[in-house]
């Protein structure tokens, strides 16, 4: 696929005359937004059932032909609530979220807040049901059917039968059962990981009692209330965490014996990436010290919890970052494959159950995006990746044998796929450039490639006046590494012109604005910014996701410089542009993007007229452990690195309007960032403008979503135009 601004002039290619066509507002582009639903792509709810597909509708489940794309009627809403005699302690409200958890048997997979059931839609009655749906980290396993949960702050299991056993006596806000730990950083999503017989349950246990509490409050009561948050900031304590395991078979809860905290230099204080081994009597698990340099792969007995041996180590003179549990090769348990950036890239490594790496498995200047699963039969590892261009997500199979890969789409884009229990089929959701969204089901045993198109979405922005948009790349502050670019224009967009522009910008880790999806990933608040006359420019950042280790770790111990060296060679792209303004360029950008939207506001001052910063951190010191120091080490052990980085300093220099945005309850980017700034600038005597939403967290929900943006919107209305 060439990436040479490529122009996308959707509305030149519809039916209907210009004068015809509607406008945008924020209630059809935001995601709070009233008309939000019509104006998103046409999708199908899909499920594997073995390697059956069945399309979930609200009303019904189809079983479609996934040759044909015939389809029948599995049952109905109906159905189901007849069959299952449902009251409303068991009635079912819609379909979109039935599964079926077992390939061979007629099982759908049903629940509501009040109940969880199985239902045989052959025999027409419910085979299996609890009433312990709702609660929190609620973690069913299908093969034992039993249920993990907590309830009042207490760690609970539910066998089969309904027999309860309570793991914890001790759980509060400070001391938390098989909850996410170490703040979702290392991958980590959940705290409960069953075994797969479903016999044993390895849990987190987290001691925050020594965290300090940050003080929240809210407003809503007569008086004011104090709701902290438990939040350890870089360099100071944080919290404990533990892993426990419970054994359904014999009620009792050991406990790993992990390494305890000995103040060494690669004591491992973060524990992620739990796996259980295929036969459940040994669990696996990510070990990283605090200063998250050394990681290393080790085992544990799951029935004593002793230490049994570390499979393999690695080190870094920046940080490691276990994203991604060890996975077992289904035909052979003595096999697994590993992700890792070792060699610059995340790829991935076949090992054996000794620690002794065969081989690695992947390799080249692209990154390994995910694992989707595996396929016994050709003994192959299914995968996505970007390895035809930086910007596309492409499904491919790679053999362990050979390590060959076959690409299995035939179509550049951003392909999200779902692989079925067997690995032989494919459920590929993709959308390029021009096409929202397109959804084919693909047998990856055949050759060539049998594939069946189930669904092409029409244009859901047809009859709108859309606008223009591009795609580039430019060279970073390096002169030698590309940086991808997005550019939207209006859509009666005239190069005689001149447009103010904004920039939008993150720049910070694990994230990418630019990709080869449909309007190359652009979000729909910058439509609605074209369309009021505006060009809004998005350039990925070295720093940023998807392009390798050294790509990602160049900000090291110095967040927000090189992403602003990089940010202002794209200052220097717009000002050979005859159609932007340079006297009304503007910048905005949320979290990291607030930081970095002050950070280019007050280091040039002079290039930036306007800015609006949402939820910016202000000094990496009042932020989080483990995201803090993976990037900027310890306040205490990279003193320069801090004060380089902070805004504080800089209040002074702001010249241009800036208007600063933040949830008064934020449990991410904490108030103090913000409100030390001001008090900076007031000291200072600049002017900036604030404006906070009372309730709300890092991100404004519902439709707060739709006034916070025309808020942004405005703000560029009465300052840059």
């Amino acid at each position: 696929m060439m990436i040479k601004r490529i122009a996308i002039a959707l509305a030149a290619l519809l039916s209907l005359p210009m004068s015809a066509q509607k406008f945008f507002t924020l209630e059809d582009l935001n995601f709070g937004g009233t008309n939000y639903h019509n104006m998103r792509p046409k999708t199908m709810y899909l499920e594997w059932w073995g390697d059956k597909l069945v399309r979930n509708d609200v009303e019904e489940c189809r079983l479609v032909d996934p040759k044909t794309g015939k389809e029948t009627v599995l049952f109905t809403l109906d159905d189901i609530n007849r069959w299952a005699d449902s009251d409303d302690h068991h009635h079912v409200r819609h379909l979109l979220g039935a599964t079926f958890p077992y390939p061979d048997k007629p099982v759908v997979s049903l629940g509501n807040k009040k109940a969880h059931i199985l239902l045989d839609f052959k025999q027409k009655r419910i085979i299996w049901q609890d009433s312990i749906s709702g609660q929190d980290a609620n973690d069913w396993n299908p093969v034992s059917r039993a249920t993990a949960y907590v309830e009042g702050h207490q760690l609970f299991v539910v066998d089969a039968e309904g027999n309860k056993h309570q793991l914890s006596a001790d759980g509060s806000r400070e001391i938390v059962y098989g909850q996410s730990v170490h703040r979702d950083e290392f991958g980590i999503t959940k705290g409960t990981f069953w075994s797969p017989d479903g016999q044993r349950l390895a849990f987190y246990r987290m001691d925050q009692s020594m965290v300090t509490d940050y003080p929240q409050v809210d407003i809503d009561p007569r008086i004011a209330e104090l709701e902290p948050d438990k939040y350890p900031m870089a360099g100071m304590t944080s919290h404990k965490v533990t892993v426990g395991v419970f054994d359904l078979k014999t009620g009792k809860t050991i406990y790993l014996k992990t390494p305890e905290d000995n103040g060494g230099p690669t004591t491992p204080v973060y524990f992620t990436n739990i796996c259980w081994s295929p036969d459940a009597k040994h669990i696996f698990m990510q070990e990283l010290n605090r200063a998250q340099n050394d990681c290393r792969l080790v085992s544990y007995d799951a029935e004593t919890g002793q230490f049994e041996y570390r499979l393999c180590q690695e080190t870094s003179d920046k940080y490691v970052e276990p994203l991604h549990p060890i996975q077992f090769l289904p035909w052979d348990n003595n096999l697994f494959i590993m992700q890792s950036q070792r060699d610059g890239y995340n790829h991935l490594y076949l090992y054996n159950i000794k620690g002794e790496c065969i081989k690695q498995l992947t390799s080249g200047p692209w990154v390994v995006l995910s694992v989707l699963g595996f396929n016994e039969k050709r003994k192959s590892i299914i995968i996505t990746a970007n390895k035809e261009h930086p910007l596309q997500s492409r499904i491919y199979s790679v053999s362990v044998a050979t390590e060959k890969m076959t690409l299995l789409d035939t179509t550049d884009g951003v392909h999200r796929a779902s692989l079925s229990p067997s690995g032989n089929l494919l459920i590929d959701r993709y959308s390029t450039p021009t096409r929202p969204n397109v959804i084919d089901v693909i047998s990856i045993i055949h050759s060539p490639l049998s594939i069946l198109h189930l669904l092409e979405a029409e244009d859901p922005w047809a009859g709108y006046h859309q606008p223009i948009f591009e795609c580039g790349s430019i060279k970073a502050a390096d002169g030698v590494t590309d940086l991808y670019y997005r550019m939207v224009k209006p859509y009666d967009f005239n190069p005689e012109k001149k447009y103010p522009t904004v920039v939008y910008v993150y720049g910070g880790p694990h994230a990418h604005n630019v990709e080869a999806s449909w309007h190359w990933g652009s979000r729909s608040w910058e439509t609605y910014m074209a369309q009021k006359g505006y060009i809004v420019f998005i350039l990925d950042n070295r720093g940023s996701e998807r392009r390798g280790r050294d790509f990602e770790q160049a900000t090291f111990h110095q967040l927000g410089q090189v992403e602003m060296q990089d940010q202002m060679k794209g200052v220097d792209y717009l000002r050979t542009l005859p159609y932007v303004d340079m006297d009304r360029l503007g910048v905005h950008g949320w979290s990291f993007g607030g930081f970095m939207t002050i950070s280019l506001m007050t280091n040039y001052p002079d290039v930036f007229k306007v800015g609006v910063a949402g939820g910016p951190v202000i000094d990496w010191k009042w932020y989080e452990v483990m995201y803090g120091e993976r990037y900027m080490g310890t306040p205490q052990s990279n003193p320069d690195g801090y004060a380089k980085t902070s805004l504080i300093g800089k209040a002074a220099s702001l010249k241009g309007k800036l208007q600063i945005i933040i949830g008064y309850n934020d449990p991410t980017v904490v108030p103090q960032h913000a409100l030390s700034f001001l008090k900076a600038c007031a000291e200072a005597g600049t002017q900036p403008d604030f404006f906070v939403y009372p309730g709300e967290g890092h991100n404004m929900r519902g439709h707060a979503s739709v006034h916070l943006h025309e808020r942004i919107t405005q703000y560029f209305e009465d300052y840059l135009k």
